[in-house]
């Protein structure tokens, strides 16, 4: 038996739940894994409110928040290949156990193990913003000397994609609000603040023949704006705004897999693709912490540590 922060129904904030639920049972293709921590992402309140509904696992309500966690293998479902009891691994939770819990399962195929020297809170940002990161660049396949343009770099993604980038050697620029300047530019991103300044007016200053890659992370409205900035639309990649091919553009292509797990986190190791975690939350303050990425008043990676 352990506890979870879930949802009875869907909808906002107020159907957040903290209950008492038994360690689930691993299935075929899965493993049990007590959870050290789990990241938070803008993902888990999207799924809190029912819109994204293939990644729900079809599990009855009360449903348990988030996607993504590092931790301990407790016991392995049938067919469970390259895992152990007592591996650390991080991984997704993509047939709907949820990770704002003690206890979940991750599926197999999506879970890698966490490499000597890497901390299970590192390792926990992984599955989700780090590997984006490295899809959205790979996607893009830009060389060194290019431009980029993040749209929305202050959050967990964002910086991902920036530090990633810069390592790359691409030349970076990122828009956000005044409260993303000084983690964005410590990554060496050349900012632009969204609220006191002109976005394409000053980002046709700084690269006046067109962007040689965009990276959108916001999304509606400020992906429009942003998207003729690129010299070619096909060039503007979309982390969550599914529209994007009507303005020319693609939407990222992940991948899921242990292989790609497992290369993210030695880019962790080497430190470039290291996450800016600006919050650390216990397990009983996972609303809180949902809070913050969900109203957008962070910048980093948020965390829940659960044990």
């Amino acid at each position: 038996m352990g506890q979870a922060w879930g949802f009875g129904e869907h909808g906002g904030p107020e159907v957040l739940e903290f209950f008492d639920r038994p360690d689930p049972v691993p299935g075929r293709g899965e493993v049990l894994v007590r959870v050290d921590v789990a990241g938070v992402n803008p993902l888990d309140h999207l799924l809190r409110q029912g819109l994204v509904p293939g990644l729900d696992g079809g599990r009855p309500f009360p449903r348990v928040l988030g996607m993504e966690a590092a931790g301990t293998v407790l016991a392995l479902g049938e067919d469970v290949d390259g895992l152990e009891v007592g591996d650390a691994v991080f991984g997704f939770a993509l047939t709907g156990g949820g990770t704002y819990a003690e206890t979940t399962v991750l599926s197999a195929p999506n879970t890698a193990r966490i490499p000597a020297g890497l901390s299970a809170t590192v390792a926990a940002t992984l599955p989700v913003a780090g590997s984006t990161a490295v899809d959205a660049l790979d996607q893009l396949g830009l060389p060194a000397g290019a431009t980029i343009l993040v749209n929305g770099v202050g959050g967990g993604v964002g910086l991902a994609v920036a530090r990633l980038a810069a390592s790359r050697g691409l030349r970076v620029v990122g828009t956000g609000s005044t409260a993303k300047r000084e983690q964005a530019e410590a990554v060496g991103v050349r900012f632009i603040d969204y609220t006191a300044e002109d976005v394409v007016a000053v980002a046709r200053e700084l690269v006046p023949d067109g962007f040689d890659g965009v990276v959108d992370l916001a999304g509606g409205a400020s992906l429009r704006t942003v998207a003729p900035l690129a010299r070619d639309p096909r060039d503007v990649i979309a982390v969550g705004d599914m529209s994007v091919p009507e303005l020319g553009g693609r939407f990222v292509e992940r991948r899921l897999d242990r292989e790609n797990l497992e290369r993210s986190a030695r880019l962790a190791l080497e430190g470039v693709l290291a996450p800016v975690i600006t919050a650390v939350h216990a397990l009983s303050d996972a609303p809180a912490a949902l809070a913050t990425v969900e109203n957008g008043h962070t910048s980093g990676k948020v965390v829940i540590k659960v044990t």
